[in-house]
């Protein structure tokens, strides 16, 4: 095979395993909805081979599962789930508070506050996809400035499942994180490395606390993915660039 088409094909299954991901990061895709090789090829004007590498990828790394001669889903998942997710997130999202409380450069903080304000006017237009997106990159951005990018990849990972998590079980609906509360979290990162950690774990007791038994209405694929087809609006979340 040349080396375009390899390029091609690593593009297309790069495609399609983004717009998953940022589906299920944005609340497009509900727990629970079949991802069926045959129409999600139709809709990217695929192949169903190269979907089907987007899904393996996407079930290694743990954003969806494969169930044996089923296929493809978007996992359902639990309340006891939520309780290790949180953990996970409290034992190293405080770390990366804790590294960064007090050390944080005019730069930086001024990309945070600009993050915060695109949420809450994102939230404000109600866009609540584009709102939960900013949410989860402020996360993902504290992540990269800590500078192990191990921590980037588990963040990465886990918030699909928080995402799934909050279209579950998120009292009275609403985005993942608010931008208030960012706001509260930023200017803690202004102060000494333990208040900014408390502040994050703070942050994110209260998103877990948030969550009750509840469920959401699924859309046709057709719809979820409308907004990715082409690629412009899909984007590798571990791979942005960094301010410093």
């Amino acid at each position: 095979m040349s080396t375009t088409r390899q390029t091609s094909k690593a593009t297309s299954t790069e495609r399609v395993y983004f717009a998953v991901y940022r589906a299920i990061l944005e609340h497009r895709l509900q727990p629970g909805t079949w991802l069926r090789e045959e129409e999600m090829a139709k809709e990217f004007d695929l192949s169903r081979t190269v979907v089907r590498q987007a899904l393996q990828r996407l079930a290694q790394d743990g954003v969806i599962e494969l169930q044996h001669n089923r296929g493809a889903r978007v996992p359902i998942l639990s309340l006891e789930d939520a309780a290790h997710v949180f953990e996970a997130r409290r034992i190293f999202e405080c770390e990366v508070a804790r590294k960064l409380g007090g050390r944080l450069s005019e730069v930086q903080f001024a990309a945070l506050e600009k993050l915060v304000a695109a949420e809450a006017q994102a939230d404000a237009n109600g866009d609540r996809a584009e709102a939960i997106r900013l949410s989860g990159e402020l996360h993902l951005t504290l992540a990269r400035w800590h500078g192990n990018p191990l921590l980037v990849r588990l963040l990465s990972s886990l918030l699909p499942t928080t995402s799934l998590l909050m279209a579950r079980f998120k009292l009275h609906g609403g985005q993942v994180c608010v931008a208030h509360k960012h706001v509260d979290l930023i200017k803690a990162l202004l102060h000494s490395p333990a208040i900014a950690a408390n502040e994050m774990k703070r942050h994110l007791n209260e998103l877990e606390q948030s969550l009750s038994e509840d469920s959401a209405p699924t859309q046709p694929l057709r719809n979820v993915f409308a907004a990715y087809r082409d690629g412009s609006g899909v984007v590798n979340p571990a791979s942005s660039h960094n301010t410093s």
